[in-house]
């Protein structure tokens, strides 16, 4: 909203626009504390402590060395995450929206218990977010269900393709 206040023509002067310059300086403050509690409710922007509420609401705990920007972003995401819980396309949106990246989930494999699932992960990915990693498939990871990571090592491949047109001829000789 954006106060303008209109003096009548007489009632103009120097004094008269000083008193208005106040007015609109004072009720523009006061706008600013009026909407000051519902900035407060979005996540990427609110206090830190009005962020710790919204977290506890949301049954969100930072864990050790969690960077408040990444903090941020899972109490954002707290009802999405919970909606996706649960199934192998729910977790990997999950992992995408936090920052992971891509990720290749597989379940039920033969050569395995039917309750292991793998997750594929580069290593970087890995490294990066060992912990979230553990406070995601904790918190919306299947209940009965173990999972392992397996990391991807991409490998750069380079196929020479030659033409090779020698004759082959084999001789035997006897005696």
């Amino acid at each position: 909203m954006n106060l303008k206040f209109e003096l009548p023509f007489w009632l103009n002067g120097p004094e008269l626009n000083k008193l208005k310059a106040a007015a609109h300086g004072w009720w523009t403050k006061v706008e600013q504390w009026v909407q000051w509690p519902l900035l407060q409710m979005d996540p990427e922007t609110c206090h830190m402590n009005i962020l710790d509420l919204l977290a506890w609401q949301r049954d969100i705990s930072r864990f050790r060395g969690e960077p408040e920007a990444l903090y941020r972003l899972r109490v954002k995401f707290a009802f999405i995450n919970s909606v996706d819980a649960g199934s192998t396309a729910g977790l990997m949106r999950i992992l995408n929206r936090l920052g992971v990246g891509y990720v290749e989930i597989e379940e039920r494999l033969e050569e395995r218990d039917w309750d292991v699932v793998l997750l594929r992960l580069t290593d970087s990915q890995l490294s990066d977010n060992p912990e979230l990693l553990r406070v995601i498939v904790q918190q919306y990871g299947r209940t009965c269900r173990r999972y392992d990571f397996v990391t991807i090592t991409p490998v750069a491949l380079l196929v020479a393709v030659a033409d090779f047109n020698d004759d082959q001829m084999t001789l035997i000789a006897t005696l």
